[in-house]
């Protein structure tokens, strides 16, 4: 199963539980309450299909050295402290 089955099948199982609907004056729903708890895990979820899809990506790219690391490393933070 790809990523994409995963990501719908653990939102579906915590969607499960518990929810609140919160309807507009015509008793038409326009948003979902849900624990915190069920949020949290939800994020998760996303954060590890993101993950998951980013170390797709780079299967086939060769590793950096520590040197090269290091270099792009620094690259990083010099661009994150000059915006």
């Amino acid at each position: 199963m790809n990523t994409n089955g995963f990501l719908h099948i653990g939102i579906t199982k915590m969607l499960e539980g518990y929810k609140n609907y919160v309807l507009d004056e015509n008793q038409q729903p326009i948003a979902v309450q849900i624990p915190i708890a069920e949020f949290e895990e939800i994020e998760e979820t996303f954060e590890n299909y993101g993950l998951a899809k980013l170390m797709e990506e780079v299967e086939e790219e060769k590793p950096l050295s520590k040197d090269e690391a290091l270099k792009y490393y620094q690259s990083l933070k010099q661009e994150n402290v000059a915006s």
